[in-house]
């Protein structure tokens, strides 16, 4: 699995790359604040929210320490999907949230 740091995914948005971020935490974890940008989609919700991800799209998973990202991203590359983990989760964020 593909991994990155939430240092290196920093950089990347504030350099204006184009990046396609999923937030797999809860409602209420999500509330708290996340990466601008980011779409959420729960862990138990992705299986059946397939349909909105595209397989010639790359995806950086994200979670709250970057263990629910993983598993998430397990199950995507096994679907067929271009998957990325950030290690360390918003834990290990430190820049902007909306």
């Amino acid at each position: 699995m593909k991994e990155i740091t939430a240092k290196e995914l920093e950089q990347k948005l504030v350099s204006g790359e184009k990046l396609s971020i999923i937030d797999v935490r809860e409602d209420e974890e999500v509330a708290e604040g996340k990466i601008p940008g980011a779409n959420h989609i729960a862990l138990g919700q992705v299986p059946e929210r397939l349909n909105e991800l595209d397989k010639n799209e790359h995806y950086y998973m994200v979670c709250r320490s970057g263990g629910r990202s993983g598993k998430a991203c397990e199950f995507l590359i096994q679907q067929g999907y271009n998957v990325t983990n950030m290690t360390g989760g918003m834990l290990a964020w430190e820049g902007e949230v909306e």
